[in-house]
């Protein structure tokens, strides 16, 4: 539907833009406050707790960013040796584990984000910042995480069981240097493909 479409869109450019402006700001926040400790020996009382904010915010939401590129760490060994209708059963268990731990954490962590503001907690060296608002992070960044995961499962139950596995990076390397297609009477393709097969298996699909 167009209002999912719409709606992944802005969570993906809300994702990116959060991640390059928290990454690029605490690198700025950072290098400012090095500067003005060892070249004028005047410390920013501040500048310390923002920078790990801002890059706690940038690895959140870079994080819940992933999800939707498949860029986690995921070791496919099993998957790679079981018949392509049991890889599709266990990748959908997987989703949905993943799914409830990340919907776990964004509730737990709207939770405590009541707690801290029925406390009133404040930074010292932010002017008094309510604490709620970096805290913020945790139920948005693993909401749309749990998004994302949520949009693979749907696109898992559609998608048929033979084509349910992407190819490793490896072989998506391979193949754009025109060396991943099944050429019978070219031997070395045939060997090159056989090889990443084999390392593959001993890298529990690292590679």
């Amino acid at each position: 539907m167009i209002i999912f479409r719409i709606l992944g869109k802005i969570i993906g450019f809300i994702n990116q833009s959060i991640a390059a402006i928290g990454i690029t700001g605490g690198v700025a926040i950072a290098f400012t406050n090095v500067v003005a400790r060892y070249v004028f020996d005047a410390s920013l009382v501040w500048a310390t707790e923002l920078t790990i904010l801002m890059f706690l915010w940038s690895v959140f939401f870079a994080a819940a960013y992933c999800f939707k590129q498949d860029a986690h760490i995921a070791v496919t060994i099993i998957l790679d040796i079981v018949p392509t209708k049991v890889a599709k059963v266990m990748l959908l268990i997987s989703h949905v584990v993943t799914l409830v731990f990340l919907i776990a954490v964004a509730y737990y962590g709207y939770e405590y984000l009541l707690l801290v503001i029925d406390l009133d907690e404040r930074s010292i060296d932010l002017w008094g910042m309510p604490m709620w608002i970096p805290y913020l992070v945790i139920p948005i960044a693993f909401s749309f995480a749990a998004y994302r995961v949520l949009e693979k499962i749907y696109i898992i139950l559609k998608t048929p069981h033979e084509e349910v596995l992407k190819d490793s990076e490896a072989e998506q390397v391979l193949a754009g240097m025109g060396l991943g297609a099944e050429d019978k009477n070219n031997e070395n393709v045939k060997e090159l493909n056989k090889m990443v097969k084999d390392v593959e298996k001993k890298t529990g699909g690292l590679l």
